[in-house]
């Protein structure tokens, strides 16, 4: 249900360069506190994002938890290979679905990062290599850039990935700009297009309506949702898209709604304290660390095998 994604949208979004035994214990501690689906880094040339110059190791340190689903960005070719390599369940490929941020942020435009999941996907094949490949379609809602984002260009490129390789899709409103109305819209016009291979939704909270539109995807049937840990993040080509849903104020949301996510919150909230202190100095966002759980909070009762079973995405 909450795929954590602090360890890269997170980490590559703030200055501090979160050492590789930190990493490993944020890991350690996710996975006591129940998540079962981590995104840890992205293979990019760590000239460019020294923060996850480490991912090669922080992937084959997750892949000892028994069950847990690890995920990574890859840009190119070139990151997929290191992915297939390093034996990730799952490489994201960020597409844009505005062509400005496409430029901005790839260097490509949204069609030609399409040509690179065909052959992204003849490379994991060629390999035999069971790694799924998502695409993630970025600034579905708006741009900051572009502006104006239509929704027949987004749902033209999802099908276009679909048509390329790509096993799943991801929709996610990179800058904002989104409200529950426009999140039912699309997500209920991608499901008409994708069904259940519409994986993901992935919402920044920017303008406060990050659970808002986690709740009106819900609606639509989509059922995982990327979020962060202290709710840092955003994007270094999208100028004010600071800002991801917080893991801790997501997980209370949907566990107060009798939705069980196999998350243990006051774990969580524990792990949320110690990366504060690692990252002192960076802006941290959410609610609930501040207010607490309510006295009249009662989680979903959710058995250890049935925590698993919640996870089994493999």
């Amino acid at each position: 249900m909450i795929r954590e994604v602090g360890l890269r949208d997170g980490l590559q979004s703030i200055q501090t360069i979160l050492p590789t035994e930190r990493k490993k214990e944020w890991i350690r501690a996710a996975y006591d506190a129940g998540l079962r689906e981590l995104e840890v880094g992205s293979f990019v040339p760590a000239r460019l994002l020294p923060q996850l110059a480490d991912t090669a190791e922080i992937v084959a340190f997750a892949r000892t938890f028994p069950g847990l689903f690890v995920s990574v960005l890859v840009p190119n070719l070139r990151g997929a290979e290191d992915a297939i390599a390093s034996g990730a369940d799952l490489m994201i490929v960020p597409l844009s679905a505005s062509h400005a941020h496409s430029l901005a942020n790839l260097r490509k435009t949204p069609d030609e990062v399409v040509a690179d999941v065909g052959r992204i996907r003849a490379a994991r094949d060629a390999a035999g290599s069971k790694t799924v490949i998502e695409g993630g379609v970025g600034t579905a809602f708006g741009c900051t850039i572009q502006g104006e984002v239509k929704i027949a260009e987004v749902l033209r490129l999802m099908q276009a990935l679909f048509d390329a390789g790509a096993d799943r899709v991801c929709l996610a409103d990179t800058v904002g700009y989104a409200d529950p109305l426009m999140v039912l819209d699309l997500f209920e016009r991608a499901r008409a297009v994708a069904g259940d291979k519409l994986w993901c939704g992935h919402f920044h909270d920017t303008r406060g309506l990050g659970l808002a539109n986690v709740f009106a995807a819900l609606q639509t049937g989509v059922t995982r949702f990327d979020a962060c840990l202290t709710g840092i993040g955003g994007c270094p080509h999208a100028p004010g898209a600071s800002g991801n849903v917080a893991s801790e104020d997501l997980a209370y949301m949907l566990e107060s709604m009798g939705i069980q996510t196999g998350v243990d919150i006051p774990a969580l909230l524990t792990l949320r304290e110690k990366l504060a202190a690692w990252l002192a100095g960076e802006i941290m966002h959410g609610t609930l660390w501040k207010a607490g759980l309510p006295r009249t909070f009662e989680p979903t009762q959710v058995t250890a095998a049935a925590r698993e079973a919640t996870w089994n995405t493999k």
